[in-house]
């Protein structure tokens, strides 16, 4: 059976009863890129409005009697619900959805549907991958490159079709029926249970699909590919800051593994050292810092050892040739 968020996604809220509720965990990612582990419960409830993530679309937020659901999650034909407060089995509760992330959700899946298809229909370009982000979405398709051409013609037929005004249908089918063999789709999750959900585009596309969608094109609003060569010279742009960044800490790295070993006091003039990400540029540096180091140390033992030799000649009596040396400069400084 499919949860109430996939038969009418344009539900905002309902009354249903918990099935169960269990302690548990959940690991997010705090400020700062760390792990966080919160302590939590796992609801289940007979059925629910809010889905959880599949199908490379990320899963709602919202609440449940007031109380946030943190994540959300498919274990079969269940729907775990990961709040932070329990709830009793057996009570009702008032489930509501985040309407806001929900739909935007929506308009990005369906949208991707249609590009996939449209892209497919035009030029024979199979996505091989795509997922909804909370900034952008991803298209991958099976092409080591796609020309301005080839993406302002799909551009332009994406957005006919949305002036179009296009129904989107979403039918359940079981898993003997023919029709099945023509739907397009990447295969069914291995714990999936109960019928194919299919999602038809009139017209355009039918794929067996799992997420939330509009109802009709229009609610797409538009599509375009100028925020995609934006974010391609962005991500373009960051990849070659971040790999300057990367070689400038490998070379700080390289110095100070240099400096260490060279003031180890298990120095001995040989080492053996083995870093993974370490390249030939990496040994070098350590290489000509050590070399450097070591100059560094002859020549400062030549200094001192010169240094030592004058005090030793400044201590030794003067003979009379340079007494009297010193008597006539001192002579002539003073004449």
């Amino acid at each position: 059976m499919a949860f109430l968020c996939q038969r009418d996604s344009y539900a905002r809220e309902f009354t249903t009863t918990v099935v169960s509720c269990r302690p548990a965990e959940l690991q997010t990612e705090a400020s700062g890129g760390k792990k966080e582990v919160l302590s939590g419960f796992q609801v289940v409830l007979e059925d629910t409005l809010l889905f959880p993530e599949g199908g490379g679309q990320p899963d709602d937020r919202g609440t449940i009697n007031d109380i946030s659901v943190l994540r959300v999650t498919r274990r079969g034909a269940q729907a775990d619900h990961f709040t932070q407060t329990p709830l009793s089995p057996g009570s009702h509760v008032q489930v509501r959805v985040d309407w806001e992330r929900r739909f935007d959700h929506m308009q990005q899946h369906s949208g991707q549907h249609l590009i996939t298809a449209v892209a497919d229909l035009l030029f024979g370009l199979k996505t091989t991958s795509c997922g909804i982000g909370r900034l952008r979405s991803v298209i991958e398709l099976d092409s080591p490159s796609v020309t301005a051409e080839q993406v302002a013609a799909i551009e332009q037929s994406v957005n006919q079709k949305i002036r179009d005004r296009l129904p989107v249908r979403v039918r359940e089918l079981s898993l003997d029926d023919p029709g099945v063999e023509q739907v397009r789709g990447r295969g069914l999750p291995d714990d999936h249970a109960g019928p194919i959900r299919v999602v038809t585009i009139e017209g355009v596309d039918s794929n067996m699909c799992c997420g939330t969608h509009v109802s009709n094109l229009s609610d797409l609003q538009g599509c375009g590919a100028e925020d995609h060569v934006e974010a391609v010279k962005k991500l373009q742009n960051t990849t070659k800051l971040l790999q300057k960044n990367n070689l400038n800490l490998l070379r700080d790295l390289a110095v100070h593994t240099a400096h260490s070993l060279r003031s180890s006091p298990a120095w001995g003039g040989v080492v053996t050292l083995h870093r993974k990400e370490g390249d030939s540029e990496f040994m070098n540096i350590i290489a000509n810092e050590i070399g450097s180091e070591s100059d560094t140390c002859r020549r400062q033992n030549t200094l001192l050892k010169e240094n030592e030799r004058l005090q030793d000649q400044a201590t030794e009596p003067a003979s009379q040739s340079d007494q009297h040396k010193d008597v006539v400069w001192r002579g002539r400084r003073g004449g």
